[in-house]
Protein backbone atom coordinates (compact mmCIF):
# COMPACT_ATOMS: atom_id res chain seq x y z
CA UNK A 1 0.00 0.00 0.00
CA UNK A 2 2.46 2.31 1.00
CA UNK A 3 6.10 3.54 0.06
CA UNK A 4 7.93 1.91 3.11
CA UNK A 5 9.87 5.27 3.50
CA UNK A 6 8.45 6.94 7.27
CA UNK A 7 10.18 8.87 9.29
CA UNK A 8 11.11 6.85 12.62
CA UNK A 9 11.68 7.87 16.05
CA UNK A 10 12.12 4.58 18.34
CA UNK A 11 13.53 4.65 21.94
CA UNK A 12 14.02 2.51 25.13
CA UNK A 13 13.76 5.49 27.98
CA UNK A 14 13.94 5.15 31.91
CA UNK A 15 12.47 8.81 31.84
CA UNK A 16 8.92 9.01 31.92
CA UNK A 17 6.73 9.59 28.47
CA UNK A 18 5.50 12.49 27.24
CA UNK A 19 2.91 12.59 24.54
CA UNK A 20 3.33 16.20 24.29
CA UNK A 21 7.18 15.70 23.22
CA UNK A 22 5.88 12.95 20.07
CA UNK A 23 4.03 15.73 18.52
CA UNK A 24 6.26 17.22 16.76
CA UNK A 25 8.01 14.79 15.13
CA UNK A 26 4.66 13.93 13.17
CA UNK A 27 4.39 16.72 11.21
CA UNK A 28 4.00 15.88 7.63
CA UNK A 29 1.91 17.80 5.17
CA UNK A 30 0.72 15.04 3.66
CA UNK A 31 -0.57 12.96 6.53
CA UNK A 32 -4.04 13.74 6.99
CA UNK A 33 -4.46 11.00 10.01
CA UNK A 34 -2.63 10.81 13.27
CA UNK A 35 -3.30 8.32 15.77
CA UNK A 36 -1.69 8.05 19.07
CA UNK A 37 -1.79 5.35 21.40
CA UNK A 38 -0.56 5.59 24.99
CA UNK A 39 0.05 2.05 27.38
CA UNK A 40 0.06 3.19 31.11
CA UNK A 41 0.58 0.72 34.56
CA UNK A 42 -3.26 0.21 35.35
CA UNK A 43 -3.96 -1.00 39.04
CA UNK A 44 -6.94 -3.81 37.77
CA UNK A 45 -7.06 -5.56 40.98
CA UNK A 46 -5.87 -8.98 39.82
CA UNK A 47 -3.31 -9.23 42.75
CA UNK A 48 -4.92 -10.47 45.86
CA UNK A 49 -5.21 -7.85 48.20
CA UNK A 50 -2.81 -9.57 50.98
CA UNK A 51 0.13 -9.25 48.29
CA UNK A 52 -0.38 -5.39 47.00
CA UNK A 53 1.88 -2.32 47.31
CA UNK A 54 0.33 0.46 49.24
CA UNK A 55 1.47 2.36 46.79
CA UNK A 56 -0.45 0.87 43.94
CA UNK A 57 0.90 -1.33 40.86
CA UNK A 58 4.46 -1.28 40.59
CA UNK A 59 5.74 -2.85 37.52
CA UNK A 60 9.71 -3.25 36.34
CA UNK A 61 10.42 -3.41 32.59
CA UNK A 62 13.18 -4.76 30.91
CA UNK A 63 14.95 -5.08 27.35
CA UNK A 64 17.50 -6.47 25.21
CA UNK A 65 17.92 -3.30 23.87
CA UNK A 66 19.78 -4.47 21.05
CA UNK A 67 17.93 -6.99 19.61
CA UNK A 68 14.46 -4.67 20.71
CA UNK A 69 16.04 -1.64 19.04
CA UNK A 70 16.09 -3.90 16.05
CA UNK A 71 12.99 -5.23 16.12
CA UNK A 72 10.91 -2.02 16.74
CA UNK A 73 12.60 -1.04 13.73
CA UNK A 74 11.56 -3.82 11.62
CA UNK A 75 8.18 -3.42 12.69
CA UNK A 76 8.48 0.08 12.34
CA UNK A 77 9.30 -0.46 8.57
CA UNK A 78 6.68 -3.04 8.03
CA UNK A 79 4.41 -0.56 8.91
CA UNK A 80 5.15 2.12 6.97
CA UNK A 81 4.95 -0.47 3.94
CA UNK A 82 1.80 -1.96 4.62
CA UNK A 83 -0.14 1.22 5.92
CA UNK A 84 1.07 4.19 4.11
CA UNK A 85 2.62 5.61 7.45
CA UNK A 86 4.27 8.89 6.83
CA UNK A 87 6.06 8.95 10.53
CA UNK A 88 6.46 6.54 13.44
CA UNK A 89 6.94 7.49 16.41
CA UNK A 90 7.61 4.45 19.26
CA UNK A 91 8.78 5.07 22.86
CA UNK A 92 8.76 2.35 25.28
CA UNK A 93 9.76 2.93 29.11
CA UNK A 94 12.32 0.81 30.87
CA UNK A 95 12.73 0.94 34.73
CA UNK A 96 10.13 0.63 37.60
CA UNK A 97 6.61 2.26 36.71
CA UNK A 98 3.40 2.95 38.98
CA UNK A 99 -0.08 2.96 38.61
CA UNK A 100 -1.05 5.22 35.58
CA UNK A 101 2.61 6.04 34.41
CA UNK A 102 2.65 5.65 30.94
CA UNK A 103 4.86 2.75 29.51
CA UNK A 104 4.18 2.98 25.86
CA UNK A 105 3.68 5.30 23.10
CA UNK A 106 3.06 4.26 19.86
CA UNK A 107 2.51 7.34 17.46
CA UNK A 108 1.55 7.27 13.40
CA UNK A 109 1.24 9.70 10.60
CA UNK A 110 -0.60 8.60 7.52
CA UNK A 111 -2.70 10.02 4.85
CA UNK A 112 -6.07 8.95 5.94
CA UNK A 113 -7.35 8.52 9.65
CA UNK A 114 -8.13 4.65 8.80
CA UNK A 115 -5.13 3.42 7.98
CA UNK A 116 -3.23 5.91 10.85
CA UNK A 117 -5.67 3.94 13.56
CA UNK A 118 -4.84 0.45 11.97
CA UNK A 119 -1.08 0.92 11.83
CA UNK A 120 -0.74 1.95 15.60
CA UNK A 121 -2.97 -1.31 16.13
CA UNK A 122 -0.66 -3.36 14.15
CA UNK A 123 2.55 -1.84 16.26
CA UNK A 124 1.51 -2.07 19.45
CA UNK A 125 0.37 -5.77 18.81
CA UNK A 126 2.95 -6.82 17.19
CA UNK A 127 5.11 -5.10 19.78
CA UNK A 128 3.62 -7.25 22.86
CA UNK A 129 4.25 -10.06 21.27
CA UNK A 130 7.45 -9.37 19.33
CA UNK A 131 9.73 -7.75 21.03
CA UNK A 132 12.20 -8.33 23.98
CA UNK A 133 10.80 -6.31 26.78
CA UNK A 134 9.16 -7.55 29.40
CA UNK A 135 7.81 -6.61 32.57
CA UNK A 136 7.48 -7.84 36.36
CA UNK A 137 5.18 -6.96 38.74
CA UNK A 138 5.96 -6.29 42.01
CA UNK A 139 3.85 -7.00 45.05
CA UNK A 140 4.34 -6.71 49.10
CA UNK A 141 6.97 -3.94 49.24
CA UNK A 142 9.53 -4.78 46.16
CA UNK A 143 9.32 -8.88 46.11
CA UNK A 144 8.69 -9.78 42.73
CA UNK A 145 5.83 -11.31 41.60
CA UNK A 146 7.17 -14.22 39.31
CA UNK A 147 3.98 -15.61 37.95
CA UNK A 148 3.18 -12.22 36.92
CA UNK A 149 5.68 -12.00 34.61
CA UNK A 150 4.74 -11.32 30.78
CA UNK A 151 7.56 -12.00 27.67
CA UNK A 152 6.79 -10.12 24.94
CA UNK A 153 8.73 -11.69 22.06
CA UNK A 154 10.08 -14.36 20.81
CA UNK A 155 13.14 -16.85 22.79
CA UNK A 156 16.04 -17.81 20.87
CA UNK A 157 15.64 -19.60 17.89
CA UNK A 158 12.19 -18.07 17.33
CA UNK A 159 10.09 -19.67 19.77
CA UNK A 160 7.84 -18.69 22.24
Amino acid sequence: MGSGTARTSIALLREPLKVAAVLPLLSDPRSGGVAIFVGRVRDDGEVPLSKRRRNGTVLVYEAYRPLALRELKRLAGTAALRFGARAIVIRHRIGTLRTGEPSVIIAVACPHRKEAFAACRFLIDRLKKEVPIWKTLETVEGSPSHGAVEFSGRRAGGRK
